[in-house]
């Protein structure tokens, strides 16, 4: 397997888990550790790490249930605190001593914000891409996040979509199927006017192929419920992980000490937004879904919205939020805008560590 120039691949048992990363820089640097989202891997910030300036040392791993790394199932009851722990116990395994840099796009978002909730001393800033909502993945409303239902239903692993998930199974590397790892990939991850080369294309299709689908990967176990859409949320799982049942790190606004923070969030973004097209909300409303209630019970997650106030009140409680609304893209800016947002990301960096 090649590797994009001064990238470099290995493994490590951490004790939780053996866990593939990828890792640019020198041992001593300044340790950046960035987390991917659902259906992703590291190689999805491979482009960043080539030509990262020298000063840092740059660690991406596959999280669980994902690319090359040991596959066991998530607690989905503990969110995506899970995948927080996982990369504690890769920087204590790498034998990383400083506070860290963390970086999460989409699901990884919630991961590093558990890491600083949890552990705020330890870490040095947080750099959020297009993150899922501090209120999770579906069920609430308004901008304070309102739980809509008692169960949550309407959100978890039942809002998968099976045959993307069979089509993940059988390993579909083509682009016949709407429903494609291919098509999923260009239309969702990004913004639709931009392409990977073809090459590039195929390695990021192999690495979404990677994932482990099942109760216990993605999308999770399902749960019945008698709430419109008739689903809710089980136990094991990323999709239920990501359920505002189990996912909500708004605490994060009295964490102390306030490490810097910087949101990058693509405005074209289907996937998290104030109607994403992955919520039930949204999908209801839209006809797509039978049954749907009105807009009065089961209104679209104003995820942006979301937010915008879990940051604007960590900024009121003292600490320093850097917002960039990327006009155009899509899910991943850090891909389709790929040089602004390096831009943006090291002189964050640079401006964090003073």
């Amino acid at each position: 397997m090649t590797f994009l120039p001064r990238v470099n691949s290995q493994s490590v048992d951490t004790g939780r888990l053996r866990m593939h990363y990828l890792s640019t820089g020198s041992v001593g640097s300044e340790p950046v550790v960035m987390i991917h989202g659902n259906l992703a891997t590291s190689r999805f910030f491979e482009h960043i790490m080539t030509d990262a300036p020298d000063r840092y040392r740059i660690i991406a791993p596959d999280m669980r249930n994902f690319g090359d790394t040991e596959s066991i199932p998530l607690d989905a009851t503990r969110g995506l605190h899970d995948w927080a722990d996982d990369t504690v116990s890769l920087v204590e395994a790498l034998e990383i001593e400083d506070p860290v840099h963390l970086v999460g796009w989409s699901t990884g978002g919630a991961a590093i914000a558990a890491y600083a909730i949890d552990r705020p001393s330890q870490v040095s800033s947080l750099t959020f891409i297009d993150p899922v909502s501090p209120y999770g993945f579906g069920g609430t409303k308004d901008a304070a996040g309102t739980q809509i239902n008692d169960d949550f239903a309407g959100t978890g692993a039942g809002a998968g979509n099976p045959d993307f998930d069979r089509l993940i199974t059988e390993g579909d590397r083509t682009g016949d199927s709407d429903m494609s790892p291919r098509n999923i990939m260009n239309g969702f991850y990004w913004s639709p006017e931009h392409r990977e080369s073809s090459e590039r294309e195929d390695v990021l299709v192999d690495e979404i192929l990677k994932s482990v689908v099942g109760s216990g990967g993605h999308p999770g176990d399902v749960t019945g419920s008698d709430i419109w859409p008739t689903f809710a949320p089980g136990v094991f799982g990323v999709l239920n992980g990501l359920s505002g049942k189990y996912c909500n790190w708004s605490a994060i606004t009295d964490i102390d000490p306030k490490p810097p923070v910087l949101w990058t969030h693509g405005t074209a973004d289907l996937v998290v937004s104030n109607g994403s097209m992955w919520d039930m909300g949204t999908l209801g409303q839209m006809g797509l879904i039978p049954g749907w209630p009105g807009e009065g019970e089961f209104p679209p997650q104003p995820m942006v919205d979301q937010i915008a106030s879990v940051l604007a009140a960590y900024a009121g409680n003292g600490g320093s939020v850097q917002t960039e609304m990327m006009e155009g893209s899509g899910h991943g800016p850090h891909i389709d805008a790929a040089d602004r947002w390096r831009e943006l990301f090291f002189d964050f960096l640079a401006g964090a560590k003073g």
